[in-house]
């Protein structure tokens, strides 16, 4: 599902179903009747879908479309005038505890726009929304989008940061000689000065934070399990600047527990 870019008004929500029929018929010789079957059951796949979100949203208008060739380029072509777009994942492999299927996991990785990877039982309506945030400029993008997130549920806000003490710098020195509790306060400080502006703007959204010394993937995928969202950045775009392999992001969409936000840059 996606929204296109650049118009006054909120563009109507656009629901697709990617139908690689041609690929398909490549591989193995099947007559018109299979193709049309093939065909007809992308139809009615659309329109549950459709209707699924009109059931959801009834005010507002949902277009529906298919398109054919393989998913993933197809999904990444129409990202490219897409504000936001929303998938599902159907993990297939082997690999313990790797629950994204490759194809919401390409195009979550590459797409030029926003991501929401959405998983079955991802159902929690009560958690607060949470966001993680570092240092750099897709901060504030994580930000805006997670208070407005919450403010769209009345829900709370957690927000995590990760930060590793300063090494000492003699080599004699261990980290027990390390004024870490001095590092915590200006780190707190620091985020504090961060989340100012936006508990201005969003009064109404309660905000907690979280500061931890584990790794950020890590403390997010634990907050994940009460949350009913998680968002984080995701810098650049490309085949190679957007990928996000090995990074937060791409831990995250394997084994967080609920929704999450990739909120790129605009």
């Amino acid at each position: 599902m996606g929204s296109a870019r650049g118009t006054a008004t909120a563009p109507a929500p656009h629901v697709v179903h990617a139908y690689d029929w041609i690929q398909q018929e490549s591989r193995v010789d099947i007559c018109g009747e299979d193709i049309d079957v093939a065909r007809e059951l992308a139809r009615v796949i659309t329109a549950e879908a459709r209707g699924q979100a009109l059931r959801t949203v009834p005010d507002v208008d949902v277009r529906a479309d298919i398109v054919i060739g393989p998913a993933t380029d197809r999904l990444l072509e129409i990202a490219e005038s897409t504000a936001l777009m929303v998938l599902g994942s159907r993990g297939r492999g082997g690999l313990a505890g790797l629950l994204l299927g490759s194809v919401s996991r390409r195009v979550a990785t590459h797409a030029p726009c926003s991501v929401v990877v959405v998983r079955d039982g991802d159902t929690t309506s009560d958690g607060p929304v949470v966001a993680g945030v570092d240092d750099s400029p897709a901060a504030d993008d994580v930000l805006k989008t997670a208070f407005e997130a919450a403010a769209d549920r009345s829900a709370g806000l957690i927000v995590v940061r990760s930060h590793l003490p300063v090494s000492p710098l003699w080599p004699s020195a261990t980290m027990a000689d390390v004024d870490t509790r001095g590092q915590d306060v200006a780190e707190q400080t620091r985020l504090d000065e961060l989340l100012e502006p936006w508990r201005v703007k969003y009064p109404d959204v309660p905000v907690g934070t979280v500061l931890t010394r584990e790794s950020a993937a890590d403390a997010l995928v634990v907050a994940s399990r009460t949350a009913q969202l998680v968002v984080v950045g995701s810098r650049g775009r490309g085949v190679v600047a957007g990928a996000l392999r090995g990074s937060v992001g791409l831990h995250l969409l394997h084994h967080a527990h609920c929704p999450v936000y990739l909120a790129r840059q605009s």
